[in-house]
């Protein structure tokens, strides 16, 4: 019988949210991540990633003898060694994405932090009432490094709430900007010194590795927040906690990190204590939701289908 592995399924949903019994298949979920993955793995002719929650490289794959089919959620998945993969003849493929889902996260962090969500609920649930009050969105303005399909779809919801939008990236132009209806800033120091809210919405790669760091959180005005639903290499995480130990940013909400899950001595967790409600962290929530889990598993149940059928599958 076919042997099928999801793997990180951290709710344990993955059954529930399509109809794995249309695969004569064996199939065994995995909740956590997994200590001895050659080992764990050796026996299955399938396994099914969450996105890169678990890396596949070339020494995994090569240790896996019974490996046919790799099953990514998403559309790409750059902890993948597909070269490997084709040389061992093991087939990859993908699934669709839904691209509302980390514009929401994005803005649902803004607003917990601008109208202090979180210490508000705390001090209710504590006997308490109101405390310092929040600020409005109207009227400040709106960084964003980085202005691609998610980038845009922030600017647009910032503007739906009366903010000035203005964006960076390195191959970013102003007639481009233009056409996405923003202002466009020469560096991403000149775009936090005139933003009251940061985000950044861009690919990691060898270029963009630690691209914010001590000067750009030095330019931020007083009372900034920084977002990062994006990638955590992006962000040199020392000069974030630096900044906000001088006030720059006042604020930061982030939901993604360097490990995940993170462990009980990550850094981050020591943030938090050190922070207190001017660090609000998320376990990398930005695509996770119910619509998106039922797209990522129907599809993956549809390309094991395909591929023993011997059908077109969308191959990275």
């Amino acid at each position: 019988m076919l042997r099928i592995a999801v793997l990180d399924d951290y709710a344990n949903v993955a059954l529930s949210m399509a109809d794995w019994s249309r695969l004569d298949a064996e199939i065994t979920v995995f909740d956590g991540p997994i200590s001895d993955l050659p080992a764990t793995l050796a026996d299955f002719d399938v396994v099914c990633l969450m996105r890169e929650r678990t890396p596949f490289p070339a020494d995994l794959i090569n240790a896996l003898p019974a490996l046919k089919l790799i099953v990514t959620t998403g559309p790409r998945n750059l902890s993948i060694d597909t070269t490997a993969a084709k040389a061992r003849g093991v087939t990859v493929c993908g699934t669709r994405s839904r691209k509302t889902t980390t514009s929401e996260l994005t803005l649902t962090l803004m607003l917990c932090l601008t109208r202090r969500i979180v210490p508000e609920t705390q001090r209710l649930a504590k006997g308490g009432w109101q405390g310092m009050p929040g600020r409005d969105l109207a009227g400040q303005s709106l960084g964003i490094i980085g202005l691609g399909k998610i980038g845009r779809q922030v600017a647009t919801l910032g503007q739906a709430f009366g903010m000035t939008v203005t964006a960076w990236s390195p191959n970013l132009t102003p007639e481009r900007a233009a056409d996405a209806g923003v202002s466009f800033a020469q560096s991403p120091e000149a775009l936090a010194a005139g933003s009251d809210v940061l985000t950044t919405h861009m690919v990691l790669s060898d270029r963009t590795q630690g691209l914010i760091g001590a000067s750009v959180f030095a330019a931020l005005p007083e009372n900034a927040i920084f977002l990062n639903t994006s990638r955590a290499g992006l962000v040199d995480r020392e000069a974030l906690f630096a900044g906000l130990r001088q006030g720059k940013p006042q604020s930061a909400g982030i939901d993604v990190f360097e490990e995940e899950p993170l462990s009980p001595d990550d850094p981050w967790r020591a943030a938090i204590e050190e922070f207190g409600e001017r660090l609000l962290l998320t376990p990398h929530l930005g695509y996770v939701t119910e619509e998106t889990w039922r797209l990522f598993y129907q599809d993956t149940v549809e390309a094991i289908e395909h591929f023993l059928a011997g059908a077109p599958i969308r191959e990275l």
